[in-house]
Parts: C-alpha cells; sequence; structure tokens
C-alpha cells in the first residue's frame, strides 16, 4: 500500500515537472504579438474613446512619412 502512494507522489511530481517545463519552453518560443498603432487605433474607435474626427486625424497622421 505504502509503495503504491509513493509510485503516485512520483509520479504526480514528475507530470508536474514535464509540464512547468513544457510551459516554461512555450512561453520563450512564442512571445506575444505587439499590435500595430494602426490597430490600436482601430480598437479605440470600435470601443468609443476617441470620435470619427479624431480616429480620422491620428490615421492620417500615421500615413504621413517622416
Amino acid at each position: 500500500m505504502v509503495r503504491i502512494i509513493v509510485l503516485f507522489v512520483v509520479i504526480v511530481v514528475i507530470a508536474m515537472v514535464v509540464l512547468g517545463v513544457a510551459r516554461m519552453i512555450r512561453s520563450f518560443s512564442a512571445p506575444e504579438p505587439v499590435d500595430s498603432p494602426r490597430e490600436i487605433l482601430r480598437r479605440r474607435y470600435a470601443a468609443g474613446e476617441i470620435d470619427e474626427d479624431e480616429y480620422l486625424r491620428r490615421m492620417s497622421g500615421l500615413s504621413q512619412e517622416w
């Protein structure tokens, strides 16, 4: 009975280590995408944070090359 419990605990610990390592590898290999300024502006307009005039003014500013 004790051997079964110890075996179960060892299996759980090994599984936790494997899952932790897999999660770390995934977090290093797939950085979160960075939104472009245009996408941020579109979201703010869609959410109602800015009005149409502000949206168009800022979009035209983004399209100009400096």
